[in-house]
């Protein structure tokens, strides 16, 4: 005799499931997964679900595009300023504690810093302060920076790479003055450019007269014009030959210290402890980080915070995910106690809603990181220009680093997934009976 529909049932089968028994943990997991994703989706005429699913989804695609935009501008912009400083600054410094801020036996100095198996490079310089004159009635203030004519001061300071037009001021010019290099922004506020005369004036060894401290005043030549593509340094620096500096400030032989490069920047600062032991009093030793603490400092902290504000936002999207999940177990309150008397256990319940959770913060987090992706890889196209004066460079720039992506990413997911503990308990907590009476 033919059995009845409901003897010929299987008692794990679930009308439109696949035709597969609860019993092993594959088929399990295919039923859970099978209802997870029927949920999602919405049935035929409660399309309102799956329009609440696509704004939980895109609620978590906003907060990990946000995330890995503005992630990827910090990341860049600290390597950027990071890369620029390097590029115009030596690794470290060595200076002598002394009234007159000069160092005289320089040459030990070197020879003991070349010695250092992580140095590179050494070479004196000079750094003052001074203003420049070109005519007229408008001056301007600026630092003047001397280095040598050798090769191993242009690896350490790279400003001749910087270059746009005209060439470093070694040798002799046209007019017999010796040569000056000015920074870009600083010429066109002067508007001096290569062969035009410069009237340099600075306080350090200025004679003190009857009448008052006399300056030294120099006519210089521009040579060359740079550009570093960093505001302060492009608006305030200039560079001559060594010689013409010492010459003009009266130094005779002497420098105002030693600047030396290291093979791996970041132990920049472990030589230079090294070397102030090696060297002692009265030579004072500093390194790039230490001089720019303050700027990477406020750069790490500006990015913890814009990181924890950004996340906030994944977090409030992740409410979505809740209110989403806790309407469909009201909605599916009915079938919920069908499924449980029909064999499947409470644990399965909760699985069923802990898969559509996680599968919206999988996905969210997927259409997140493409979409920041994308805004990442058009402002790396299409540069945004930014005020220097503001923040020291004028583009935005971007890095995407992949740990940054992949923290992002875990993080995301993760809040998803917690965000779906509750509702998923409270649908696995309900009795069959409860839920079936459920109206």
């Amino acid at each position: 005799m033919p059995a009845s529909g409901r003897e010929g049932r299987d008692p794990g089968s679930v009308p439109g499931a696949p035709e597969e028994s609860v019993a092993g943990p594959v088929t399990r997991f295919g039923l859970e997964w099978f209802l997870a994703r029927r949920y999602l989706s919405g049935e035929r005429g409660q399309n309102y679900l799956s329009l609440i699913t696509l704004i939980a989804i895109g609620g978590v695609a906003v907060g990990v595009m946000a995330l890995v935009v503005v992630i990827g501008v910090m990341s860049g912009l600290q390597t950027d300023l990071r890369d620029k400083i390097l590029g115009a600054n030596p690794h470290g410094t060595v200076l002598e504690i002394s009234q007159d801020v000069q160092m005289e036996n320089w040459r030990s100095v070197v020879d003991s810093v070349r010695t250092h198996s992580s140095v590179t490079a050494a070479s004196p310089f000079i750094y003052t302060e001074v203003g420049l004159h070109p005519g007229g009635e408008y001056s301007e203030g600026a630092v003047l920076r001397a280095i040598p004519d050798d090769s191993a001061s242009l690896a350490i300071t790279d400003i001749d790479s910087s270059l746009v037009v005209g060439t470093m001021p070694f040798g002799e010019t046209e007019s017999g003055r010796p040569g000056i290099v000015v920074g870009n922004r600083l010429g066109n506020r002067l508007g001096l450019s290569p062969g035009d005369s410069v009237t340099v004036v600075a306080f350090q060894n200025a004679r003190v007269t009857p009448t008052g401290i006399s300056p030294n005043m120099r006519r210089f030549e521009v040579t060359g014009v740079f550009e570093t593509g960093l505001y302060q340094y492009d608006t305030k620096f200039t560079y001559t030959s060594l010689e013409a500096a010492q010459d003009f400030l009266g130094m005779g032989s002497s420098v105002t210290g030693v600047e030396f490069d290291v093979r791996d920047p970041w132990q920049a600062r472990a030589v230079a402890d090294s070397l102030s032991r090696s060297l002692g009093f009265p030579y004072q030793v500093d390194d790039w980080q230490n001089q720019n603490q303050s700027l990477f400092s406020a750069l790490k902290l500006e990015k913890l915070a814009m990181t924890i504000i950004l996340l906030l936002i994944v977090l409030v999207a992740s409410f979505n995910i809740v209110s989403t999940l806790v309407m469909l177990v009201a909605e599916k309150t009915r079938e919920i106690g069908i499924l449980r008397s029909m064999g499947l256990t409470s644990g399965g319940i909760v699985r069923v809603f802990l898969y559509q959770g996680a599968a919206i913060g999988v996905v969210g987090t997927i259409v997140g990181l493409l979409l920041g992706g994308g805004v990442a890889w058009l402002l790396q196209r299409y540069p945004y220009t930014l005020p220097g004066d503001v923040y020291f460079v004028d583009q935005l720039p971007v890095l995407v680093d992949p740990v940054d992506v992949t923290l992002i990413a875990v993080a995301s997911v993760l809040i998803s997934f917690l965000a779906t503990i509750y509702p998923a308990r409270q649908a696995g907590s309900l009795t069959p009976v409860e839920a079936i009476r459920h109206e």
